[in-house]
Formats: C-alpha cells, structure tokens, sequence
C-alpha cells in the first residue's frame, strides 16, 4: 500500500508516496502530479515555448510524476511533454502513456480531433488487440523520444466514452483477450514496470479487478469532494489487493475550482441544478473554516491511503506553481468531520482525524 516519504534535491521538496507493485517494485509517485492533455491544445492553441515552460515549472515545482496519452492532441502532448523530459536524469521521474487508440494519417482537412486544438494530420482508431497495443507504444515511444515508459494504461474501455455498459464490456473483453497479455507480458519482462487503466468510473476499474493483475488505475473524477461511490466497494478492494490510485480531474472538469459560478463544468459540460446546490454548500461551509473550494477539492483524495497521486493538470507556469503552493496549505481537520455531520462528505471517507 501507499507509503510516504520526502523528495530530495536541488528543486522544491514534494512529497512522495510509494507502491509496491505485484511484482514487488517499488515506484515512486509525487503526491502532486502532472496531466499533460493540456499540451495537446485541449481547448486553446499553446506554443511550443509555453509548453515547455510549464512542463519545466512542473519539475521545478518538485513533481516527479508525468502523465500523457496518443489521445491528447493526437500525439502532440506526448510529444511536448517529451521534449523537456528526455533532457532529464532518467531515474528523476516517473512517466506513463495509454494503449487502446491508434494515429492513423490523414488529409488536414479530414481530421476529427474533438476537444483538441490545431493537431497533427492524423485520426484516432481503437484498437485494444496484442499487436495494437504493442504498436501503440512503439509509436510512444518515438514520439516521447525515450526507451523508458514506467506504467501502461489501458486507455478508456468504459461507458463514457463508449456510450453504453454493453460497449464498455465489449471494450473490456477485447482488451482482455488481447493487450492486456501484451502488457503483462511487458511487465513480466520489465520493459515496463506496471500496468493499469486509466478510465472515468470506477466501476470499470472494479469490473478490470476482477479480469485481471493490475498494479494501479487512473481514475478520472470519480473520488472527489462531489462523488465518494467508489468508497462502496472499489476502494476496498484496492486497499485489500494493494493497488494504487491515481486521481484525476480532481476538480470534476471545473466546478470545484470555480465554484458554483454561471457556466461550471461537471463532467465537461454545464453543471446541472443539483450539482450547483450541493457544491454551493460545501463551498459555503470550506469559507467558514477559512477553506478554498479548490484547496480542499486537492487535497480531500489524498487522505486515502489508496491514493497514490493527484493530477489536476496544469494548462500554465501560473496554474502549476498555483497548484504546488495549494499542496502546503493546511486543512483544519474540522473541516472534513463538519462536512461528514453536514451529509456533504461520505461518512467512511478515511479524513485526518480531529485532535
């Protein structure tokens, strides 16, 4: 299970927290770390130059954890985010990419690119099989331009993004009968050192459990200081088998960062009246113990032990170092028991005790 140690060096200190994998290694992930879809223009164009500046604040800032995918930007975040890190000391970081979707060529003008702005000439095709996921991170590792990639996930086998249970079980079958020995074999050989998934629900992560050997998973938004269902029955059994979380989205796409102001997003589109009503409340009771929404929001899923890291992803320097300084501020434990009597917080959220 997750431990906890200090980050030493010449950069900022960050704190750290280790995994012991199934096969008994040890990796070692920042308590923050960094989401890379934003260096695949999600939503804005960024210059080469204010890419590399984040990623390069990033690392100064002490995060030692790096995540991207072929996804984000059809290939451009992985390559940005390659061009910093394959200047760094190999061991000073932790690094890890997706399977599951393909870049294929295309002309410029017949390119489908979604929530990604000005990218390569190339389309996505889903391919889970042995040979594309072996493809896949062939094609990662040139663009990353390293031999090394620490973890391997499983990209996006669930019902967000494919529309039904049905089509994700479908996903999760093909995947299984295919890239997932293609991984484990990798692991077993230790091209890479673990493998997981990296999803938007945990019943996915749960249904994968029961398949499968995995080391960790990349849940997207779904352990947050909004949403606790996993604590139900997947967290347990990640803290029962020792496998890590990576939280992602901490801020569900937006609304516990801004608040419940006109136009916050939850899961990427307008949050709906029920969402604003009950963010407004949590917000209203984090100002009464002198709380940012956004503070808490960080910090609340790093108070399981199965969390091993948080990725809000950073789009700038001012977001990154904004993101580093919220790790140090201190949370009144009070905070999270009020929540708890106030029915705004799970009752077994693991939360630092009140003296």
């Amino acid at each position: 299970m997750a431990g906890e140690d200090k980050q030493t060096g010449d950069k900022q200190t960050m704190k750290t927290r280790t995994l012991k994998t199934r096969l008994g290694r040890q990796i070692t992930f920042s308590e923050l770390g960094f989401g890379s879809a934003p260096l695949g223009n999600m939503m804005r164009v960024l210059s080469e130059e204010d890419c590399r500046a984040t990623v390069q604040a990033a690392l100064d800032s002490g995060v030692s954890y790096f995540d991207t995918a072929p996804q984000y930007g059809h290939g451009l975040s992985e390559m940005r985010l390659g061009a910093v890190l394959s200047q760094q000391p190999r061991d000073g970081f932790l690094l890890s990419t997706k399977i599951g979707r393909l870049l294929k060529p295309c002309a410029a003008d017949e390119v489908d690119s979604g929530i990604f702005m000005d990218v390569p000439a190339v389309n996505i095709e889903f391919d889970y099989s042995y040979d594309g996921v072996m493809q896949s991170l062939e094609d990662s590792h040139r663009r990353l331009g390293m031999e090394q990639i620490d973890i391997v996930y499983i990209h996006d086998v669930d019902r967000f993004t494919h529309g039904s249970a049905e089509a994700s079980e479908q996903r999760i079958q093909e995947v299984m009968a295919g890239g997932y020995r293609a991984l484990d074999e990798l692991r077993q050989a230790g091209t890479v050192r673990a493998i997981g998934a990296g999803v938007n629900n945990w019943e996915t992560c749960q249904r994968l459990t029961e398949l499968g050997q995995f080391d960790c998973f990349l849940l997207a938004g779904r352990y947050t200081l909004l949403e606790q269902a996993a604590l139900d029955s997947f967290l347990p059994i990640c803290q029962r088998d020792g496998i890590g979380i990576v939280l992602g989205g901490p801020y569900n796409s937006g609304i516990l960062a801004t608040g419940p102001v006109a136009g916050a997003k939850y899961n990427y589109q307008d949050a709906p009246p029920h969402i604003l009503d009950r963010v407004k409340s949590i917000e209203t009771l984090c100002r009464s113990h002198g709380v940012a929404l956004a503070d808490a929001a960080l910090r609340f899923p790093l108070c399981h032990p199965a969390v091993v890291s948080v990725i809000p992803g950073g789009q700038n320097v001012d977001e990154v170092v904004r993101n580093r300084k919220m790790m140090d501020r201190q949370i009144p434990p009070s905070l999270w028991s009020d929540l708890k009597t106030e029915g705004l917080l799970h009752a077994d959220a693991p939360v630092p005790a009140v003296p």
